[in-house]
């Protein structure tokens, strides 16, 4: 039979309470062409506005993360500078809402890294390998994309990716807190699962919240107000009555705050 073209996109499948999004380019490992880097806001928009979506896995088709942007259109990246798509997509994937969890396999390499790295947690199976190449290319990370990198490895460890442009395996990436857990190749897809599994059945609000306020506090910018919000909420939507009511009885918590939909 003759092989079947893939035409380079995003898709998403939607299983309970959790959307994964997979990176899917396989003939150029999944690189992310314009389109693509265009594709992702407005995918986030509608997951976000789904209220049966709890958590959002991003992945890659494959054996592969993501090998980066697709430099065939390098242009159009480069003369947008911190203005470009690629930025606006890694904005967006930040500023969701949701928990997002990036499971990577092989490459997580320039914007693949970049993805992922704006992802709230990182699960790589042990064969991963991550890179950040600008210094490869002569060109420059843009800030925002710098600043979050070194929000989660710290100073020294983005200026060893950065001047260097050298992959780092899995141990190093651990040690360096750019993943959260190393797990065999084979068992990736199922740790992914539970642990979104996981985070679904917990408070929403908790967890929405949490991810508000370390956001702020990462930004060092934390705002009374929406933490105030936050504590109202407590005491209005009945999420801490059901989980202490659950925990006395000994059963699982049955919890109903859902995020308000926004236009």
């Amino acid at each position: 039979m003759p092989s079947q073209q893939v035409v380079p996109g995003l898709t998403v499948e939607v299983r309970g309470p959790v959307a994964t999004v997979v990176i899917n380019n396989p003939a150029r490992r999944n690189a992310l062409t314009p389109a693509m880097w265009r594709q992702l806001p407005p995918l986030l928009d509608g997951l976000e506005a789904d209220p049966g979506v709890r958590v959002v896995v991003l992945t890659g088709a494959g054996d592969t993360f993501c090998a980066g942007a697709d430099l065939t259109d390098l242009d159009e990246l480069l003369d947008a500078g911190d203005g470009s798509i690629a930025v606006a997509a890694e904005e967006r994937l930040a500023s969701f809402t949701k928990p997002t969890i990036a499971a990577v396999r092989g490459a997580c390499m320039g914007g693949g890294c970049q993805l992922a790295v704006a992802c709230d947690l990182r699960i790589a199976a042990d064969d991963a390998r991550f890179g950040v190449p600008p210094a490869r290319l002569g060109v420059v990370y843009p800030a925002p994309t710098t600043r979050r990198l070194v929000a989660l490895v710290g100073p020294g460890a983005a200026k060893y990716l950065l001047f260097t442009a050298e992959p780092v395996d899995t141990d190093r990436a651990a040690r360096i807190g750019l993943v959260d857990e190393v797990v065999p190749a084979a068992d990736l897809a199922g740790r992914v699962r539970v642990l979104a599994d996981t985070i679904s059945v917990r408070s929403q609000l908790s967890v929405t919240a949490a991810k508000e306020i370390i956001g702020m506090v990462t930004a060092g910018r934390v705002d009374p107000e929406r933490v105030a919000h936050w504590h109202r909420l407590v005491r209005t939507s009945g999420e801490a009555r059901e989980g202490v009511a659950a925990f006395v009885e000994r059963r699982p918590a049955r919890f109903g705050w859902t995020p308000p939909v926004t236009d």
